[in-house]
């Protein structure tokens, strides 16, 4: 593969001049011009240089890649993790004639095989792949057979284990590149990267590279922070001043949940909302997108999953309820907005009451995230021990350590980069090893990183509380110096936004709070399980701390005000239909606070209640269990039902008092089901997010 690569590009080098790539550019992509710096990034690609390009989002860095791909003989392979991002560009280049195809999980194995065949067999020019198909033999072995004539790095950082947004699988990349003839033009390309992470990118790429940074400044962006003493005055704030900012936006919340606390309270307001989040699936991911693209809402609430790669030029409006981890995560956000060039509001709420130990609210999450992002080191003897004695793969070992998939992830890439354990194939599978002689764990660099993240944190509570330009402060921040004062915010030329909520709103907010409940996603087609209710979320208002203090610290019974919520919430969902009897799992560690709450259910809503719903074996609580696998094994098979005559055909009421990856009530059901249940439909107190109880 690669005598044959470096024929193709001394073939390829000078390829031609920038008056001869302009003609062709009109012809294929309709521009008539490259700006000077887009030659500049495509005339080195032309020569079969290494190339590291950052620059601000909107500049038009994918045409540095698409536009040389299309000259070339061979394949481009472009590294994106963005999905919305390569099916945008991917049917953008084949309305354009362009022979372009992605690979990554939207896709049936199918439609990825046959993708894979294409490229061998020379029928594409240009292929996008999610980075994390590094880990599968079958690419690995195709793209020794390919015809490569440019490999393309999409955001860039993420190959750094000092940038942003850094993922283990992407480090393979640098495998393939490191495979590659000296003359193979290669372009790396971010819109942010520090100088740290700048000189890590161009380490890893090695050999001679040229790097570009342009200007990152924003001019039309209109800067502002907005300090808050609460949760609440966030929604507020929202609800009283969303509709007098024009145009369509994003709002970009901490959570996975709060994107549908917020968009169901927009839509309470009767303002146009939806929600999106990672764990939505991909053709609902899809539908939205094309939403925001056609203006369908005036708002989208997401996790920052949303917009990256998303071609929408006029996004009129960011606001985030949460403080990024850092400026550079900051600047990449919010740089998905006002790539038109026209004005666009940019704002940030930032919570700043403090708890009894002096920390400021809207400090913990992010530091959270800091906290657990890098497993302790006794997580990584853990996967190191149970690799010791035996071979195991993925699931096995989170089995055996109880990780979290993500975690285990982080320190399998770790481990193998420190020569500590190994990939071996075994036919189809893939498992892992102790490496003979293994070197000790090294913790420094782990330490290192950590006190970066920390020191960028403490640059981003520096930027809420600025006295001077916010523009300029993310320009510099990024390694963009900047002479001039930039005044596009509120500490310069901008009136402040502040928070000031009316009586009106605090009592819309108070009622909606009494009427919003979260569904309980459950069905399948093994079970007689419907989508049930939760009467709110463990985390909102005082609901989880009064199950809290009943459960742990002797509180007594569930408080009255949980009664009602959960009433309320059944009444709402369920009023018109007919049940036959209220059932509940029996505890684990509650003793009889759940039992003695379905009992008052039971009284009030005049439904019948058993108490043969048993464990057949004993449990333990579902929250000491860190991944999904433990969960269900820790119920499956556990449970039985004492009179199961009384409850075949039946409509039935299953009762809990937090609901929290569901695998209790899922087996629940399916026991239920088997024994003749007709429907089962969850009612519980509170649902959980992320483990938070």
């Amino acid at each position: 593969m690669v005598n044959y690569l470096s024929v193709v590009h001394n073939k390829n080098q000078n390829i031609m001049n920038r008056n001869q790539a302009e003609i062709k550019l009109k012809k294929i992509f309709g521009f008539e011009k490259f700006y000077d710096e887009q030659w500049d990034v495509i005339d080195l690609l032309f020569k079969g240089e290494k190339v590291l390009l950052i620059e601000k989002t909107g500049f038009g860095k994918s045409l540095c890649f698409q536009f040389p791909a299309t000259q070339f003989e061979g394949l481009t392979i472009i590294f994106s993790p963005l999905i919305a991002l390569m099916r945008d560009q991917v049917n953008g280049l084949v309305k354009k004639g362009i022979n372009a195809k992605f690979i990554n999980s939207e896709q049936t194995a199918e439609e990825n095989s046959q993708t894979i065949q294409d490229a061998i067999n020379g029928k594409l020019k240009i292929l996008y792949i999610a980075p994390e198909r590094q880990e599968n033999q079958k690419w690995i072995k195709a793209t020794r057979e390919m015809n490569l004539s440019m490999v393309v790095i999409d955001e860039a950082h993420t190959i750094s284990v000092w940038g942003h947004d850094f993922r283990p699988a992407f480090r393979r990349i640098i495998n393939l590149v490191k495979l590659l003839p000296k003359n193979m033009p290669v372009l790396a390309t971010t819109a942010t990267a520090t100088k740290r992470v700048q000189i890590d990118v161009e380490k890893q790429i090695s050999g001679q590279i040229t790097t570009l940074r342009g200007q990152l400044i924003r001019n039309n962006f209109n800067l502002f922070v907005i300090n808050v003493k609460s949760e609440d005055e966030k929604l507020m704030w929202l609800a009283e001043n969303i509709n007098n900012l024009s145009g369509t936006g994003l709002i970009y919340t901490g959570t996975r949940v709060n994107p549908e606390i917020y968009s169901r309270w927009l839509e309470y307001l009767n303002i146009n909302a939806t929600e999106y989040n990672a764990g939505l699936d991909g053709e609902t991911r899809k539908d939205i997108e094309l939403g925001l693209m056609a203006n369908k809402w005036k708002a989208v609430v997401s996790t920052n999953a949303l917009g990256m790669g998303i071609d929408k030029s006029d996004i009129r409006f960011i606001i985030h309820t949460q403080i990024p981890a850092s400026p550079i995560h900051y600047y990449q956000e919010i740089g998905r907005a006002g790539r038109d060039g026209k004005p666009t509001i940019i704002i940030l709420f930032y919570n700043s009451a403090k708890d009894d130990n002096g920390i400021e609210a809207d400090y913990k999450l992010p530091k959270a995230f800091i906290d657990s992002g890098r497993p302790s080191i006794n997580k990584y003897n853990k996967v190191i021990d149970a690799v010791k004695s035996e071979q195991l793969g993925e699931r096995q070992i989170m089995k055996a350590t109880n990780l979290k998939q993500t975690q285990l992830r982080v320190i399998k890439a770790d481990l193998i980069e420190q020569g500590i354990i190994k990939e071996v194939i075994y036919g189809k599978s893939k498992k892992y090893e102790y490496q003979f002689d293994a070197p000790e764990l090294n913790t420094k660099t782990f330490e290192e990183l950590r006190q970066l993240k920390l020191s960028e944190l403490a640059s981003m509570i520096e930027y809420v509380n600025l006295s001077t330009s916010r523009m300029k402060f993310l320009c510099e921040y990024l390694g963009d110096d900047i002479a001039d004062r930039i005044e596009n915010c509120d500490n310069t030329n901008l009136k402040k936004f502040i928070s000031a909520p009316q009586d009106n709103t605090v009592n819309q907010l108070k009622d909606f709070r009494e009427t919003y409940s979260p569904i309980l996603q459950v069905e399948s087609k093994n079970s007689n399980l419907v989508n049930g209710i939760a009467a709110s979320y463990y985390g909102v208002s005082n609901v989880g701390a009064a199950i809290h203090r009943s459960k742990y610290k002797d509180g007594g019974d569930f408080p009255d005000f949980l009664l009602k919520l959960t009433l309320k919430a059944f009444r709402k969902k369920y009023g018109q239909d007919p049940f036959d009897m209220i059932i509940y799992v029996p505890p684990t560690e509650s003793g009889d606070l759940v039992k003695n709450f379905a009992e008052k259910l039971s009284k009030i809503l005049k439904i019948p209640i058993s108490h043969n719903l048993i464990k057949t074996k004993n449990t333990k609580p579902q929250n000491v269990f860190q991944n999904g696998f433990l969960k269900k094994g820790n119920v499956s098979g556990k449970f039985g039902y004492k009179s199961i005559e009384e409850i075949k055909g039946k409509s039935v009421i299953l009762f809990d008092d937090v609901f929290d990856s569901g695998a209790t009530i899922k087996e629940i059901g399916k026991m239920l089901s088997k024994n003749g249940v007709s429907k089962i439909t969850p009612l519980i107190i509170a649902k959980t997010v992320g483990g938070d109880i």
